[in-house]
């Protein structure tokens, strides 16, 4: 008689995590954008001058996908003209070490010689 006890269920992957790094990973401009934030350009108008090929339309959709997930926030100053900057949450922060990590794992993939090869 088989007296072993099964103590794991079957692992799956974090849907909302994993939904959230999908989402990120297509929209070809959050990684620039997050980049930009990290060297002090928080306002859209700037972002779009600093990159070639962003567009104002692009930007504003990247914007609202970051905001959803919570990765970055928008703060409105009340004045005339009005004033829109963008920075990292704290969420969004750990976020972006996670991505540096899988940045760095694929850098380390391709440096790995293919199966078979010396």
């Amino acid at each position: 008689m088989n007296t072993k006890e099964k103590n794991f269920s079957r692992k799956s992957a974090p849907q909302q995590s994993a939904r959230m790094v999908e989402n990120i990973f297509r929209c070809k401009w959050s990684l620039t954008v997050y980049q930009l934030l990290e060297e002090g350009i928080v306002r859209p108008g700037q972002m779009v001058r600093s990159v070639e090929g962003l567009s104002t339309k692009v930007l504003n959709e990247c914007l609202r996908k970051n905001i959803e997930f919570g990765i970055i926030e928008r703060i409105e100053y009340n004045e005339v003209p009005p004033r829109v900057e963008y920075i990292t949450t704290d969420f969004g922060k750990k976020f972006i070490t996670i991505l540096d990590q899988l940045r760095n794992l694929q850098m380390e993939m391709q440096q790995q010689p293919e199966p078979g090869e010396k």
